[in-house]
């Protein structure tokens, strides 16, 4: 990433290199950050629609995961379901909006979606070999970007976020009438989308430090090791899961929302 110096002449100044040309590329560099950019862009636009809706986010057993765990009473009733009241009754808006500030500051600073919208938004670079258009870099040494230092404590809110989401996956196992041992479409979109989850989850960077971090000698911590191989394995794929899990999160709401509104009755396998 260009850099720029204290007078913010960024990367045409004196001190670089007499380019003229922004870059030497030749091949369509902005495709990529072009896509990355529309698809945040059209998950941004869904998810806050839904959040907003504050309707049509339960289905027995379903529960949207835009609307796990609930924390006020203003919630539709689900029975054994995440029924936390914590904020009472004072709480007008949707419930969403209490809980989706942990996975959305979770996401927002991840590694991965820091260079994801750096170059699809903000342009800072767009591409590797592209000089990005500004004229100063402060990096995240100032305010707003400080806070992405927050994320290893964001990775304790997504985990226990995580749990929850697993227990709702469990909850699925029932009908319409609450009784156990049944399985529909529903408890296959929550399964898909809670491993999804979990992987993009443990993937992440603070989690692979978690597990091993500030060890000198991992012949003697072996069981510290061997998790921290296997986080590393995920780690390798964070950016495909970190894809992979936005979209299955948006496909088990959109599911909810489409069983909740009566526009098709949830399949039943057993």
């Amino acid at each position: 990433m260009a850099t720029g110096t204290e007078h913010g002449t960024g990367v045409r100044g004196s001190t670089r290199a007499a380019i003229a040309a922004r870059h030497l590329r030749t091949d369509r560099w902005w495709l990529a950050p072009a896509a990355t950019a529309g698809g945040l862009l059209a998950f941004v636009v869904y998810s806050t629609w839904r959040a907003f809706a504050n309707a049509d986010y339960y289905a027995a057993p379903y529960v949207s995961p835009f609307y796990s765990p609930c924390l006020s009473d203003n919630c539709a009733p689900m029975r054994h379901g995440p029924n936390w009241e914590l904020f009472g009754g004072w709480w007008g808006l949707s419930p969403a909006l209490l809980i989706l500030i942990f996975p959305l500051g979770f996401r927002l600073t991840c590694y991965y979606y820091r260079k994801a919208y750096y170059r699809g938004f903000w342009a800072s670079p767009p591409a590797c070999a592209v000089a990005e258009p500004h004229t100063k870099y402060t990096g995240e040494t100032r305010f707003p970007l400080i806070l992405q230092n927050i994320h290893r404590y964001f990775f304790y809110a997504a985990v226990l976020v995580a749990c929850i989401l697993t227990y709702d996956t469990v909850l699925s196992f029932r009908d319409e009438h609450y009784a156990w041992g049944h399985m529909g479409l529903g408890t296959l979109v929550f399964l898909l989308n809670i491993t999804l989850i979990w992987a993009y989850t443990l993937s992440c960077h603070s989690c692979r430090h978690i597990v091993g971090g500030r060890l000198k000698h991992f012949s003697r911590h072996p069981v510290r090791y061997r998790l921290w191989g296997w986080v590393g394995k995920l780690n390798a794929r964070h950016m495909l899961l970190a894809w992979a899990s936005l979209v299955s999160v948006a496909l088990a709401d959109l599911y909810v929302y489409l069983v909740a509104s009566g526009a098709f009755d949830d399949p039943r396998f057993f």
